[in-house]
Order: C-alpha cells, then sequence, then structure tokens
C-alpha cells in the first residue's frame, strides 16, 4: 500500500475567513476514507493560531512559524524553519501571498530530490500604500514564478497570476458555508430593532473596514432617504471605521444603525427586505453566501469574485456608485415580485456552492495524488 501524501498547509497572520479554510481543508484532507483521503496533515502557521487551526486531540498537527502580515527581521528564521518542514513534505500549500512567497524560497533551496510540490492560493488582492504596493508585486513575481500551481479565490486573482507567468492557474474552490442557522422569525427580528409594520428593511453585514466600501454604502442611503424612500439599514459589524461612520452618520441624519458585532447576523438576513454589499473587492464573500442561503433578495456591488458566487441570483452595480446601489435597492423595495424572484434564485444558486468534496477533489488532482 502507498504511503499517505503529506501535506504541509502554511499560513500567515490573518483574519477569520482564511484561517478558517485553511482548518476546513486540513481537517477535510486528513479525514480517512471514504470521508477523505486520509493524508498525514501539518499546518504551519504562527503560534497564536495553533487552537483555532488544530483543535487538540484532532488529526491534523501543528507547527509553529512566525510569518507575519508585512516584512520582519524574522522573516528570514521563518523560511528556514518552514525549509526544515518543508524536507519532510510531499506538498507545500501556503495560503497568501507573504505565506506564498516564503513557501517558494523554502521550497526552491531545498535539493530538487527533497523538493515538495509548491501549491500557493491567494486569498486578497494587494491594497495598501505606494510601499505596500511594491512589496506586494515583487512577492506576486516569486509566488507566479516560483509555485507548481497558484489557486485564487476569484477570477481576476487567476488572471493577474497568469500574467505574471504562473505556470498552472485556476480557481480555488472554497467550501460554502451552507445555511446559517437562523433562530428567530423576520417578525420577532423587525419588533427587536423597533421597526414599524410596514418600514422596509436593509441590512449589511460587514466588517467596517476600507475593503468593505461604506462610504458607497452611506452615499447610497443619503440618496434613499432625500428621494423618500425610507428604509431603516442596519449594518452589523465592527472594525476600524466605527468612529468615522457614526460620525458622518449623524451628521447627515442618515437612516443607518451601526449595530456592532453581532451573534444573529443570519437572523438580520433572514428577516431583510433587500441585503447589500458595497465591498471594493471581495473575493468569494462569506455573508454573500449566508444571504444566498437564506433565501435574501441581494444586491452587490460587482466586485472581485461576487458575480463567480452569485452568478443571476443578484443585482451587481459597479463598485463606488452609491448611485446605481441606491436605485437598485429603491427598484427592489417597489416590486415584491422582483424580491420574491430573487429570493427562489438565492436558494437555487446556494444550492450550488461547492461544498468540501468538491474541493478534495480539486486539491487531489492539484496535489497530483
Amino acid at each position: 500500500m502507498p504511503e499517505p501524501l503529506r501535506v504541509l498547509q502554511v499560513l500567515g497572520s490573518s483574519a477569520g475567513g482564511v484561517a478558517r479554510h485553511v482548518r476546513q481543508v486540513a481537517q477535510a484532507t486528513s479525514a480517512p476514507a471514504p470521508q477523505g483521503p486520509g493524508w498525514t496533515v501539518r499546518v504551519a502557521a504562527p503560534a497564536a493560531l495553533a487552537d483555532v487551526l488544530t483543535p487538540p486531540g484532532g488529526p491534523v498537527g501543528f507547527d509553529a512559524v512566525e510569518i507575519s502580515d508585512r516584512p520582519r527581521r524574522q522573516d528570514a528564521e521563518a523560511a528556514r524553519r518552514l525549509r526544515s518542514l518543508a524536507a519532510g513534505a510531499d506538498v507545500l500549500h501556503a495560503h497568501g501571498l507573504r505565506a506564498g512567497a516564503l513557501a517558494v524560497v523554502a521550497a526552491r533551496t531545498l535539493p530538487p530530490a527533497r523538493r515538495p510540490r509548491v501549491v500557493v492560493t491567494l486569498h486578497n488582492l494587494p491594497v495598501g500604500g505606494r510601499s505596500v504596493r511594491a512589496v506586494s508585486a515583487v512577492l506576486e513575481q516569486v509566488v507566479a514564478r516560483g509555485a507548481d500551481v497558484v489557486l485564487g479565490v476569484s477570477g481576476d486573482l487567476v488572471d493577474r497570476a497568469s500574467r505574471l507567468g504562473a505556470r498552472v492557474t485556476e480557481r480555488a474552490l472554497v467550501p460554502a458555508p451552507g445555511r446559517p442557522p437562523v433562530a428567530r422569525d423576520p417578525a420577532a427580528v423587525r419588533t427587536s430593532l423597533g421597526l414599524e409594520p410596514g418600514t422596509a428593511l436593509v441590512v449589511t453585514v460587514a466588517r467596517l473596514a476600507p475593503q468593505k466600501g461604506l462610504d458607497t454604502l452611506l452615499g447610497a442611503a443619503q440618496s434613499l432617504a432625500r428621494d423618500g424612500t425610507a428604509p431603516v439599514w442596519v449594518v452589523a459589524g465592527d472594525g476600524p471605521l466605527h468612529g468615522p461612520l457614526a460620525e458622518r452618520i449623524a451628521a447627515g441624519a442618515l437612516p443607518v444603525r451601526l449595530l456592532g458585532r453581532r451573534d444573529d447576523a443570519a437572523d438580520l438576513l433572514a428577516a431583510a427586505d433587500v441585503v447589500v454589499s458595497s465591498a471594493v473587492w471581495e473575493g468569494q464573500p462569506l455573508a454573500i453566501q449566508e444571504a444566498l442561503a437564506v433565501g435574501a433578495a441581494v444586491v452587490a456591488t460587482d466586485a472581485g469574485g461576487t458575480r463567480e458566487v452569485t452568478a443571476d441570483a443578484a443585482v451587481l452595480v459597479p463598485v463606488g456608485d452609491a448611485a446605481a446601489l441606491a436605485g437598485a435597492v429603491r427598484r427592489l423595495l417597489d416590486d415584491p415580485d422582483a424580491r420574491a424572484d430573487l429570493r427562489r434564485r438565492a436558494l437555487a444558486r446556494a444550492a450550488d456552492l461547492p461544498d468540501e468534496a468538491a474541493v478534495v477533489d480539486q486539491l487531489r488532482r492539484v496535489y497530483g495524488a
């Protein structure tokens, strides 16, 4: 019987979405047949992520490697540590641009006989100031030219890697979250928000951060208020922009409520007349997938991989266009039949999104197993 494939998943400091994906992949690929391929899987990541990525007692091993989100003196030590770990792996699968570049460097310094296959999944578009973009451009070149396979969570990331010379590229499959638990009926949710009967409810679930395009959201809310359309627009989520957004809402007397972090986001999505995403860029947006799964009528900016997630189950508008966003929301609020049609499409689309089995099948092929 052949030896099981030895896979090392690599991750740097990360927000929740990427870490959640790595945990899912590691657990699914270490599961015994027939549930999974039964590979030997370890995860290399900062020590602070150990319990998040590899729960104690599980089948996935963990190795601490301090990969930060910015260049640090410790990067040379991280590369040396990865080189040592990579020597015992058949596949080195890194997630994110910095982890990917370090993985390429670590693998390419090994003798060919001990060199693992290098797969890099890109989860985000490089953004930031001039110096950040300059560093990112170098790292993108390293990944594109050094990895055996580059996966991207959205088509624009795949195209970008191809233009930079990546040998094999394709869109990464990410397991859809499935239908989130809805604990309360819409009437109870609306009552808890203090809505008067007949008041329209627009819901956004997003981190309060620049990527989510919340200036566009406030511009759309202002436009709706100005023309007499008067929904209550609630935003569930926290983040660094809470203060500036709250000040702008107060100054403009906008019909937007910042609810902060909520444990009942699924209830809000299911109760909404319209769910809105105003993001500047997204890979495979979790909140939109959850909205589809509860059968919401979705309006979203056509950002990154959003269209690949929604297909025809959402109304898409240009990124940054507050007037177009307001117009799409207004038309849906005025047309119950259109909302009902979108809800049917949402449920059908949610059923078509990839599950863990599809992800494992892709990785089996990409890893050459």
